[in-house]
């Protein structure tokens, strides 16, 4: 089968590659796997062959049913057969181009991916199907031919651009992810709350850090929360929604039979993968921003940082004498939140404000038990990095201990005679008495 291919000749470093487009359909027929080019032993072969993981899958799905779906560019090794260029001469106001032109294919070459081997694989999949075939076999997908010889320096050279487009490619930001995700309900939910929700003060302006990390800089004196630790937040009250709320409706049913028809499950974590309709959006969104308005009115240190001046208004509560609250260190507002919604699921009845009312009793100063030694050291005026479980089973045994389980309870008090270094026997004590110490 021959075939011709438009395209642009160029170079760059030592490689000369030529951009052109592929069909599906021929993707399917002429891509084959890269591990039988650029490796003899059968050993390296399989290794190479299972790192095709199964986000095959999920790239899938994606072109099945997302409307909207594109990649960029494969590049594919080329070899053997008869490929050719044919150019073409064409001026311009006065400038003559010869990289332009089409590269010709007799069906002999071996093609297989440097890189895309992913792409490859999960086109080669939705053609599987007779009716996804004719659907899909015209979509056409940029590709970059380069130069492949069988030989050992052709294939160390294969290896290291293999090992190059992997090593240096740079994966999508979580921030990115949550500024530009159009699926993803929680980080549609986030930006709504952030630009457009009226009464949520708290998370608005210099409230939110959108640095591109979770922790907030020693020297930002303004910020309630980082945009990573409040995206947080917003997953686990979307993922309580999806399993409270959703799932076993009619709504889960249609959602699963559209995108995930062959599992018998359907987890949040796929269900940010695939955006949901307008009605079961706005249903998981307004439930999220009413979690966040019942929250900024329950405590006074929240409307006292809000009534504060933009200058130095974290302060107070975020700082490097006494650590100041809880809830305003990244590390604390997640597992609060968690600890939160646990509490709802074991009593679904009880609102949000009602639960938050429970907590009035703890404090969230962090120079006071159970966070000093634990999350703050008073010693090095330093965060202690304890661990997110941790935070949020105190927080829940500070409010409602029934809620953890005995093997929680007991975890609990040996991670806190940890780390307050109790020498004691710790079967003879219980939490409540080492908390008095």
């Amino acid at each position: 089968m021959s075939i011709k291919l438009p395209a642009i000749k160029t170079k760059m470093g030592d490689w000369v590659y030529y951009t052109s487009t592929m069909t599906f359909a021929q993707v399917k027929e002429l891509v084959d796997p890269m591990d039988d080019e650029i490796y003899q032993s059968d050993s390296l072969k399989e290794a190479l062959q299972r790192s095709i993981t199964d986000n095959y899958l999920n790239i899938k799905n994606y072109i099945l049913y997302q409307p909207e779906h594109f990649f960029n560019s494969l590049v594919l090794a080329i070899y053997d057969g008869n490929p050719n260029w044919i150019e073409v001469e064409l001026e311009l106001e006065g400038e003559t181009f010869y990289n332009l032109g089409f590269l010709t294919l007799d069906g002999n070459e071996n093609i297989f991916p440097v890189d895309g081997q992913h792409r490859v694989e999960g086109i080669k999949a939705v053609l599987s199907k007779l009716e996804d075939y004719d659907k899909f076999k015209n979509e056409k997908i940029s590709v970059v031919f380069i130069g492949h010889k069988k030989d050992e320096t052709g294939t160390q050279r294969s290896r290291r651009l293999f090992n190059s487009l992997n090593r240096y490619a740079k994966p999508v930001s979580t921030t990115d992810t949550i500024i530009l995700d159009e699926d993803d309900s929680s980080a549609m939910t986030t930006r709504y709350i952030i630009e457009d929700s009226i009464e949520l003060k708290l998370f608005k302006e210099y409230r939110i850090d959108k640095s591109l990390q979770k922790a907030i800089n020693s020297t930002n004196l303004n910020s309630f929360t980082s945009l990573i630790a409040f995206n947080q937040c917003n997953e686990a009250i979307q993922k309580f929604y999806f399993n409270e709320y959703i799932k076993g409706t009619e709504n889960y049913d249609t959602y699963k039979s559209k995108y995930y028809p062959d599992d018998k499950i359907l987890t949040y974590k796929k269900f940010q993968k695939y955006r949901p309709s307008d009605k079961i959006f706005k249903e998981i969104r307004d439930f999220n921003e009413g979690f966040w308005k019942e929250f900024q009115g329950s405590y006074t240190f929240i409307k006292d940082y809000l009534d504060a001046d933009k200058e130095n208004a974290a302060i107070k509560y975020r700082n490097n004498e006494n650590g100041g609250n809880i809830l305003f260190r990244p590390i604390g507002i997640v597992p609060f939140v968690e600890a939160v919604l646990a509490i709802r699921k074991k009593d679904i009845t009880k609102s949000f404000s009602e639960i938050f009312e429970m907590f009035l009793e703890i404090h969230f100063n962090l120079n006071i038990k159970p966070w000093r030694n634990t999350v703050w050291s008073p010693q090095d005026k330093t965060m202690i990095m304890a661990t997110k479980s941790f935070i949020k089973k105190m927080f829940m045994y500070l409010v409602d201990s029934s809620i953890l389980s005995e093997s929680e309870l007991k975890s609990l008090k040996l991670d806190y005679a940890s780390f307050i270094s109790y020498e004691g026997d710790t079967s003879k004590i219980n939490l409540d008495q080492l908390l008095e110490l």
